[in-house]
């Protein structure tokens, strides 16, 4: 077998060659774990680990259904976008500082913190009794939950190889696709059921099952990393994300997008995201290294993955608003609707991360995701009033199937352009931009909807003053309507909707071209030095080789002794 092996002497820790047919000991696929142990050690990890990115994602969208009546039980109708908002921001921002922190001072006790502050702002927002203590609990839950699905993606990197990586990587993708419907679902159940504050209570005993397994299971090498913060750097980020942010959410509902606040806003963002890339140029530690973005590979995974996101979230968004006015259904059988789409992205994300773990190849993956979701997005712009329910199903499960392509894979490719050591803040990096267009995706296809509505309804509706406030319209009072008025009001929400999703097209287009420029390297089939194996024991000795032959250290990245460490 082929390695790269250090050569003493050389500036930048050069690698040769070296030939030995010994076999890696560092192969962690549970299909050929050396032992039942590290076998059963995997699969225990991993389960805590999927729980935790189960409750992080879960808490973006739970409680879009309940708001109503949280709102309406604690007096604070004027404060309901903080409750999302909250936890939106607090979890963006603390991304990339868990990624950054991880590297440097390891990510198990990180990992168990995370999940601890995540569990105390669950018990704040279950014990609370006004809007106050709720948002300060959301809050707390964002600080927290940024950790969870970091964390989650870096440890699988500390344990597994690349190469066997895709397969853990695609059932992730799978539970954060499921959370965005399971999500408003559960949060409507529980309201209508036992209580909004099961929305929070949930957390608990899963948040102690993941810790539990973590602090039991997880065995990670100890760092000596003495850290130097980023102090400018997260000050200027927190700044600009919060803007962002605040400008996603409150553009074209709170605000008009040519108000004040909003033009504040923007502006605040600008001149902060522009002060962060100057803090990140001069620190010792940057939270988001601009070293980054000389990767080919990070930059287009990067972009494309963001894109995906926007197209994701920004249907997810006012497709259920969509299907409760056009088709009559209530909210629960609207999100129950976006199944199929969860069931084409779940079905996809598995299938290709055991594809490229078993194959190596993955390139056509990304690629085949814009083609698949530009043809969903497509077929979505051409509904009408008239479309069969099936085939409204049928267009939403192409949909998830062109997100399910690339979502995941795109971030192991993030994963094998860099060295191990640096993974973490690669990965959070990547994560940290898809929540971003997370954010701006519900925001542009919001904000494009609501503007056509509008104008719709004055082209369309009639000037007798019958019809009565059209911005509070509801799914219940509009199936009330007169035949002729409800059908204005019906074509209208589709026709405001539908060519929505056909502007997005160009979007996925530009994608296309961005994830022809991903270069395949090939996914190391082995651990690097001063990772560990499933017993806690590391890899290899400390220098000695960085993985096999066919995963040679990725062109992208410049890898050098040092950051060949742990």
């Amino acid at each position: 077998m082929l390695w790269l092996q250090d050569v003493p002497g050389t500036p930048g820790g050069k690698y040769r060659k070296v030939t030995t047919s010994t076999a890696s000991p560092t192969n962690l696929d549970v299909d050929n774990a050396s032992t039942p142990t590290d076998k059963r050690r995997i699969l225990l990890v991993f389960a805590g680990l999927l729980v935790a990115m189960l409750l992080s994602s879960l808490d973006q969208t739970i409680f879009s259904t309940a708001l109503p009546t949280i709102v309406g039980e604690l007096n604070g109708v004027n404060h309901m976008l903080w409750v999302t908002t909250a936890y939106l921001v607090a979890a963006t921002i603390m991304m990339p500082i868990y990624g950054k922190l991880g590297d440097l001072i390891g990510r198990k006790g990180l990992f168990i913190g995370a999940l601890s502050v995540f569990l105390v702002g669950s018990v704040i927002g279950g014990l609370s009794q006004d809007m106050t203590w709720l948002i300060i609990g959301r809050a707390v839950q964002g600080i927290g939950g940024g950790g969870l699905m970091i964390l989650s993606q870096a440890i699988i990197a500390d344990v597994v190889p690349v190469r066997e990586r895709s397969k853990y990587m695609g059932v992730m993708g799978a539970v954060f696709g499921i959370s965005a419907v399971a999500g408003p679902l559960l949060g409507g159940w529980f309201t209508e059921s036992i209580g909004w504050r099961w929305a929070f209570w949930m957390n608990i005993p899963l948040g102690i099952i993941a810790i539990i397994l973590a602090a039991v299971f997880l065995k990670l090498p100890k760092h000596d990393t003495k850290v130097k913060f980023d102090i400018w750097g997260t000050i200027t980020m927190a700044i600009a994300v919060t803007a962002v942010i605040l400008v996603a959410s409150w553009g074209g509902t709170e605000y008009e997008w040519n108000s004040p606040t909003i033009i504040w806003l923007s502006v605040i963002a600008v001149i902060f995201s522009a002060l962060f890339v100057f803090a990140e140029s001069k620190a010792a530690e940057p939270i988001i290294p601009l070293s980054l973005f000389r990767s080919r590979n990070f930059v287009a995974a990067t972009a494309a993955g963001l894109f995906i996101s926007v197209a994701m979230f920004g249907a997810v968004s006012y497709l259920p608003t969509y299907l409760q006015i056009v088709a009559g259904v209530n909210a629960t059988i609207s999100g129950f609707m976006l199944l199929p789409m969860i069931l084409g992205l779940t079905l996809t994300a598995i299938v290709t991360g055991f594809i490229a773990s078993k194959t190596g190849r993955y390139k056509w993956m990304p690629i085949a995701s814009m083609i698949v979701l530009g043809i969903g997005l497509w077929l979505l712009s051409t509904l009408t009033v008239e479309t069969p329910t099936w085939v409204l199903l049928s267009y939403l499960f192409v949909l998830g199937a062109g997100v399910g392509l690339g979502m995941q894979i795109l971030v192991l490719v993030v994963q094998n352009s860099f060295p191990d050591s640096q993974v973490g803040t690669a990965t959070a990096a990547n994560n940290f931009f898809r929540e971003i267009g997370a954010s701006l995706g519900g925001a542009v296809v919001g904000a494009l909807f609501t503007s056509r509505l509008t104008d719709l309804f004055a082209e369309r509706m009639p000037a007798t003053g019958q019809v009565g406030d059209v911005n509070s319209f509801t799914p219940e009072s509009v199936s009330d309507l007169p035949t002729a008025l409800y059908d204005i009001v019906v074509g209208a929400y589709n026709d405001a909707l539908t060519p929505v999703f056909a502007m997005l097209i160009p979007m996925v287009v530009l994608g296309l071209v961005i994830v022809l420029f991903i270069k395949e390297v090939p996914l190391r089939a082995a651990l690097e030095p001063g990772e560990v194996t499933a017993d806690g024991e590391e890899a290899y000795a400390e220098g000695s080789a960085l993985g096999a032959a066919d995963a040679v250290a990725p062109a992208d990245a410049t890898v050098n002794k040092g950051a060949a460490q742990s």
